[in-house]
């Protein structure tokens, strides 16, 4: 009882303020959405405020983080959560159809259509970084809070979409297009059986993605990665002198990582205290030392995020090489790690360090240059994997020539790498979005928001392959975005505010 207590009050307040909003506007007021669409979306976050909870829960419960060996239209546990979904689906007497990795669930009859975009499976987990099961949605460990993986991205949109669709059906409000939601089970992973469904199947003429931030986003950085490979073998350091022996962190490619481990074989107290004096100058690191015998470990501990948005996490690779910069370190496999992590990449996460690669674009923002993941590989060397977030304004040849560059410097006064591996995205931007005006407006009546405008983002989402795509939320802006996080969460406020948006947006677009 108090779950739903507290679940009607916020909603009631949550109106109130929207109310008082725009009873202080001025006279000039901006367009606002039609009588029709604030009616439908007041409805939704009345009548449906606990079930989208409810619905959310469920829908986290399953695991959809993608297998490598079971493709997703195979993948049991992707079944499940689409045996799921149709359930739901019929249940609030909306249609639904499974082809495989992408199912639809529709409302309404007419040729021309639009589209809502999300995705069903979710980023991998370290169950241990929680405080509950990540696939158990946790009401209560952080009041206000909505905690599991999938919350933010992408579960949290898939569940107001469809009480957004349920309530415009609840008042039978006059459709003239047919509203369709795509919910994608590779997005993370492989967006090949997204293609392939795309050359036989006819999408919506008009879409919106569920999967980035709001007032909209109608361009995208590029993703791409560099990988570079330590040398096996490698000169011996000097008899006794100290050496990095071992170095290992993160978790998945985009994923900025909080956790990094390094081993200095022949260290000294005194070395440990260089290192923890650099150290404890980092800001928001937390260390830890231990010895066994004479090899001194090194443990780091930072902040996830999604990898995007490098400046919303504390990158516990980066931040472990540069507290080990007390002093040069003999060219071992990973002693030369931590050397190239200080000479080309540093602490920071634009590339400033690395040859002339650094740039930006006036609206996309500053190419992203991040330390994501480091592999050990079987032949004893290890690969160090660098997630690239790029905008418009270069071409993908110049940025790899200035990455080659600067690697054959930094090979000319170290080692010879063993292998180099660079894929470089093309940025994207979405120069014909007539639903643009209804979403600024929408945005801007249930925010308060004066005169939004569209945004850019660094990550890459479905809007790329959909018609007249672009992103709208879940996610506020200048707030930091929890997907691919070990602390992923949607606020029930910002769940409620999203199911009156995308409420009122359906009305307006499918009328």
């Amino acid at each position: 009882m108090k779950t739903k207590t507290s679940a009607r009050n916020l909603a009631a307040a949550i109106s109130l303020a929207w109310a008082a909003g725009a009873m202080g506007a001025p006279t000039a007021a901006p367009a606002v959405p039609d009588e029709t669409a604030i009616k439908a979306a007041k409805h939704a976050v009345t009548a449906y405020h606990d079930d989208v909870v409810d619905t959310l829960a469920k829908l986290v419960s399953y695991n959809t983080v993608a297998d490598k060996d079971i493709p997703c239209d195979r993948n049991p546990r992707h079944l499940a959560f689409k045996a799921y979904l149709q359930q739901e689906a019929q249940r609030l007497g909306l249609d639904f159809a499974d082809y495989g990795c992408v199912a639809v669930v529709g409302l309404g009859k007419g040729l021309e259509r639009v589209g809502v975009v999300a995705h069903g499976d979710v980023q991998p987990v370290d169950p241990a970084k929680w405080k509950k099961s990540p696939f158990e949605l946790d009401r209560t460990s952080e009041p206000g809070r909505l905690l599991a993986r999938g919350a933010e991205d992408d579960k949290g949109p898939i569940a107001t979409a469809l009480y957004a669709m349920k309530s415009l059906k609840d008042l039978q409000v006059p459709l003239s297009k047919r509203i369709e939601l795509y919910v994608y089970m590779a997005e993370e992973s492989d967006w090949a059986a997204l293609e392939a469904f795309m050359k036989t199947h006819t999408v919506p003429q008009m879409n919106i993605t569920l999967d980035s931030e709001y007032p909209a986003v109608t361009a995208e950085k590029g993703y791409g990665t560099l990988a570079v490979t330590m040398p096996a073998k490698t000169a011996a350091p000097s008899a006794g002198a100290p050496f990095v022996k071992a170095f290992k962190g993160g978790f998945f490619g985009s994923q900025i990582p909080e956790d990094a481990e390094a081993v200095v074989a022949d260290a000294t107290p005194a070395l440990e205290a260089q290192i923890r004096a650099r150290a404890a100058k980092q800001a928001g690191m937390h260390y830890q030392f231990a010895w066994q015998d004479k090899d001194l470990r090194v443990t780091a501990k930072g902040l996830s995020a999604h990898s995007s948005k490098p400046e919303n996490g504390v990158n516990a690779i980066s931040m472990l090489a540069d507290a080990l910069a007390v002093q040069p370190w003999p060219d071992t496999t990973a002693g030369a790690l931590v050397n190239f992590l200080n000479d080309m990449v540093g602490t920071g996460y634009y590339g400033e360090k690395f040859g002339s690669i650094a740039y930006r674009d006036d609206f996309m923002g500053p190419m992203t240059f991040a330390p994501t993941v480091i592999r050990q590989q079987q032949d004893g060397g290890i690969e160090l994997s660098i997630n690239i977030r790029r905008p418009q304004g270069k071409t993908a040849e110049q940025l790899t020539n200035e990455i080659n560059a600067a690697l054959a410097q930094w090979q000319g006064a170290h080692v010879q790498l063993a292998n180099v591996k660079t894929q470089i995205g093309d940025p994207w931007v979405q120069k014909d979005a007539p639903q643009l005006p209804v979403l600024m407006k929408t945005f801007a009546y249930f925010t308060g928001v004066k005169d939004p405008k569209p945004v850019a983002i660094g990550g890459g989402t479905n809007s790329r392959l959909f018609p007249h795509a672009v992103s709208f939320g879940p996610a506020m802006p200048h707030t930091v975005y929890t997907g691919h996080s070990e602390h992923e969460f949607i606020t029930t406020k910002q769940l409620l505010l999203n199911l009156q948006m995308y409420t009122a947006v359906l009305a307006e677009l499918a009328k």
